[in-house]
């Protein structure tokens, strides 16, 4: 039997005829997950035979600038795989009951060990360029422009095919928001839109717009040293591009660290909506855990202090109207009495 594509995930209305009982799914994948495993292998394509030319050219033409961004897309290559890597098996194994929540997560872990990646790549163009600031040789400025041209052309082309285009997120016909069976476990099958983005896009698209930067960088320098002679534009360049490639790498050690240690942002407002939804006059919550499962897809842990006795469901469906929210656990206990 061939393997195909896998399932899409059970929806709400899917679940809610399920029976009591019955196993859940946790598949947590981004609305494009397949999309961005495509391009990302494009790109992989496009990269390599760039990264040849450009090493080789480098040497040949003796531009520092080239031959850094050549071994800069060398590890772009290699981060670019990890991305590839990481949404096959995600993807292979979305339903691995090994995995408590699903593989939604190991995008973030592929794009944290794309950011070391980048940051490495940092120290070593850092390094490069200071050798050879401190001794430059000559370099053959009209060639070593031409191939300079035809990578940043690659890199465009690249990052073009990770951007993150905005997606209007909805269920088909038949798919309520939120499901209605008193099981206390809610999966539902929705999208985030300010928190819970595509962290391995994020990397890998990085990594591109670190290749342009250096290719723009590099033209630069050559440009000033075929109208001028000077050689030390060249690894000056290589120089600031370092710096900036290394503010790229620490923002995605961050965002990328932050998601594998459950630590949404401060700014993220999923959690008070959730209270003001959920609290009023008859109930607070006592404990809350809000933290991100996929791409778009959170998952929430609610304590609930109510004066009278009422189901999950009651606090479900008050919360039907945050499409971030993909698995709910709602516990509800009767509230102390009051001055007792």
């Amino acid at each position: 039997m061939s393997a195909g594509p896998p399932p899409a995930p059970l929806g709400p209305a899917a679940l809610a005829a399920a029976a009591p009982g019955e196993a859940h799914e946790h598949v947590f994948l981004g609305a494009s997950h397949g999309r961005n495993e495509r391009r990302s292998w494009i790109v992989i394509g496009l990269t390599t035979g760039m990264m040849l030319a450009e090493i080789a050219a480098g040497h040949l033409f003796g531009s520092m600038a080239l031959v850094a961004d050549g071994w800069h897309m060398a590890t772009h290559a290699a981060a670019l795989l990890i991305a590839a890597l990481a949404y096959r098996y995600a993807r292979r194994h979305a339903r691995d009951r090994r995995f408590t929540f699903g593989t939604g997560k190991l995008g973030d872990l592929a794009g944290f060990a794309s950011a070391i990646v980048l940051a490495l790549v940092a120290l070593l163009i850092g390094w490069e360029s200071l050798l050879r600031l401190r001794a430059p040789v000559p370099i053959d400025f009209a060639e070593a422009i031409a191939v300079a041209l035809l990578g940043l052309g690659v890199n465009l082309a690249s990052a073009w095919l990770l951007r993150d285009a905005p997606h209007h997120h909805g269920h088909g016909p038949g798919h309520d928001d939120h499901d209605d069976h008193d099981d206390d476990h809610h999966h539902g099958h929705h999208h985030g839109h300010r928190h819970g983005g595509d962290t391995n896009l994020r990397a890998a698209y990085l990594h591109v717009l670190a290749d342009a930067l250096t290719s723009v960088l590099a033209i630069a320098a050559l440009l000033l040293g075929s109208l001028y002679g000077w050689l030390w534009p060249d690894p000056l360049m290589g120089l600031a591009g370092a710096l900036v490639i290394a503010r790229w790498s620490a923002g995605l050690i961050r965002e990328a660290g932050g998601v594998l240690l459950d630590d949404l942002p401060a700014e993220a407002r999923l959690p008070a909506a959730i209270r003001e939804a959920v609290e009023d006059g008859e109930a607070r919550i006592t404990d809350l855990h809000v933290w991100q499962l996929g791409p778009g897809h959170h998952g929430a842990i609610l304590s609930i202090a109510a004066a009278a006795p009422r189901p999950p469901s009651h606090d479900r469906r008050k919360l039907a109207h945050l499409p971030a929210l993909s698995h709910v656990t709602i516990e509800v206990e009767p509230a102390a009495p009051r001055g007792g």
